[in-house]
């Protein structure tokens, strides 16, 4: 990394924090003539109150991600998808706040690059599950396959049951909580956020994570490149136990038990080591 030691390198506490943005192209996602100026131009204006239920089961994915769009366009802010059939990139896109009901499984690459719903699935979910997710909640009541939150940028994304591997890679923001255990490779190359399992983790958890806090339950395999223990303060506590009790998926015993990731730094600085360091590092 050229110039690395002209910046901070060292980790952000929670809170906001500013970076230097001068020299950026800005492009414009949300509409400034809209009270507060956090609407996107194309999302719809929906009523949670307006409810309605619709059969997918004879329709393919293009056709049930169309019919969702019309009837948040009719107003509809409470819709129950009923009959998926683990069909893949059902309910993806979805710009504005919603209230979705899925009864059933999804397949491959569900939900991704949503920014506000409220999402409950009944069933099971595929690989690549709420890629690139911006804001809103996610809960999955039973398995998720690899992948799950990948690129994750904000809002709450829950599995109640056990993921596979690489669950939040490159994430980058938000909150993935597990309810059962996660394969190999999860948090790799994390940069931001928090990854919480309550069971157990695969091996090299938070492998050349850059940042960000991964919290598990259980027992860990082992860690990977540049990702080291670390305290689980007071904050910790009272977060893990917020946020965990909002999702029932707090346990007995409570969090004493849980342990912290977060990353070593090494890799940082990796340019400017010596080719002896690397060989270390790697």
């Amino acid at each position: 990394m050229a110039g690395v030691s002209d910046h901070e390198t060292s980790s952000h506490e929670m809170g906001m924090h500013t970076e230097q943005l001068s020299g950026r192209d800005q492009q414009v996602f949300f509409d400034l003539s809209e009270e507060g100026g956090f609407t996107y131009t194309d999302s719809f204006d929906v009523d949670f109150n307006k409810r309605t239920e619709i059969d997918v089961s004879n329709m393919d994915a293009k056709q049930t991600n169309l019919r969702l769009r019309e009837l948040m366009a009719e107003g509809y802010g409470t819709i129950v998808l009923n009959n998926p059939g683990a069909k893949h990139s059902i309910a993806v896109g979805i710009l504005n706040r919603l209230n979705l009901i899925i009864e059933g499984s999804l397949g491959y690459f569900g939900c991704g690059l949503i920014d506000g719903p409220n999402v409950r699935i009944s069933g099971r979910v595929g690989w690549s599950f709420a890629e690139n997710m911006m804001a809103g909640t996610i809960v999955i009541e039973k398995n998720a396959g690899s992948t799950f939150g990948a690129a994750l940028r904000g809002g709450d994304l829950v599995c109640k049951g056990s993921v596979g591997s690489r669950t939040g890679i490159d994430m980058k923001g938000g909150t993935i909580l597990v309810g059962g255990d996660t394969g190999a490779f999860s948090g790799f190359m994390m940069q931001r956020g928090r990854m919480v399992v309550c069971g157990n983790a695969g091996k090299n958890l938070g492998d050349s994570m850059y940042d960000g806090n991964i919290f598990v339950g259980g027992e860990i395999r082992d860690l990977g490149v540049d990702a080291v223990p670390g305290e689980l303060t007071d904050l910790d506590r009272a977060w893990l136990t917020r946020k965990l009790k909002m999702y029932d998926l707090l346990p007995a015993k409570g969090v004493d038990h849980f342990k912290k990731i977060v990353a070593g730094k090494q890799l940082w600085n990796y340019d400017n080591l010596e080719p002896t360091e690397k060989k270390l590092i790697l």
